[in-house]
């Protein structure tokens, strides 16, 4: 028997964001569902649920405060600084009235581990001023007491219109090169498959660590050339770019926390659903 959804409050903070926006259609018909926007768009101005929210100019907390919601998930986008404060505020908020904060991280949190993929317990160490930044949210959040915060790590999330398939089909217009790494080993996932397991971990409650990855790896390079050659039938150019001799991993594998079966996805699965 399915497990009755509560009429949970959710605010989305990056609603106008691509995984923020399917988020909030995954959720919206189950949860009374807000969201925060920046990019300014009609459909969001008309939507009663939705808030206009600069991260650099305005305090979350009167948001926070005229929805107060239960589950706070961020997929905020911009200013690191100004975002770090934000999640502090959030952090605090949350503390306060009990509310549930579930962040959106990434796989970066590891990229400075390159010989190996990483796991929910890992430590995590990176060389990129991205995957700092994710860490030390992460860290502040962790702070939290356990049952309040659920960090779900992502590697490269792909969709039929993502903003990576816009990409490549703009570079393949305009005859440029795409890049790939043959040397980088990762793993991948689909917008949708996130969006059902977010709704999932709401609906069980569930907090902690989880690595939202394919259970499988993939080498960049084949899986990028792949999909061109489903965009094109003419012949691409590509970049090879080696950032090292050696091969390199940033992939997320889940482990310890993982999902049920129909919530978990391989790599061949992802190129299936976005070569129909």
């Amino acid at each position: 028997m399915k497990k009755t959804e509560r009429k949970y409050k959710i605010l989305i903070l990056g609603v106008s964001g691509y995984l923020g926006n399917a988020i909030y259609r995954e959720l919206c018909d189950y949860f009374r569902t807000y969201g925060t926007y920046y990019t300014p768009n009609p459909t969001f101005e008309k939507n009663k649920q939705f808030f206009h929210y600069n991260v650099e100019e305005d305090d979350i907390y009167e948001i926070l405060e005229a929805t107060k919601p239960d589950i706070i998930i961020s997929a905020l986008r911009g200013n690191f600084h100004a975002q770090t404060i934000a999640h502090a505020h959030v952090a605090e908020y949350a503390l306060e009235h009990g509310s549930k904060i579930i962040y959106l991280s990434s796989a970066n949190a590891f990229d400075a581990y390159s010989k190996y993929p990483s796991y929910e317990t890992d430590k995590t160490l990176s060389h990129s001023i991205y995957g700092h930044f994710k860490i030390k949210i992460e860290n502040m959040l962790m702070r939290m007491p356990k049952r309040q915060v659920t960090i779900l790590r992502l590697p490269m999330v792909f969709g039929t219109n993502c903003p990576r398939i816009q990409e490549l089909k703009h570079l393949i217009s305009e005859k440029e090169a795409v890049e790939i790494f043959p040397n980088l080993i990762m793993n991948v996932t689909l917008d949708k498959k996130v969006t059902q397991q977010i709704h999932y971990i709401i609906n069980r409650n569930k907090s902690g660590v989880f690595h939202l990855g394919s259970t499988d790896l993939v080498h960049h390079d084949e899986f990028i050339k792949e999909l061109v050659g489903n965009i094109s039938a003419s012949k691409v150019p590509f970049k090879q770019v080696y950032t090292t001799n050696e091969d390199r991993y940033l992939a997320v594998l889940p482990k310890y926390n993982t999902l049920p079966k129909h919530l978990q996805i391989t790599s061949e699965k992802v190129l299936e659903e976005l070569l129909k």
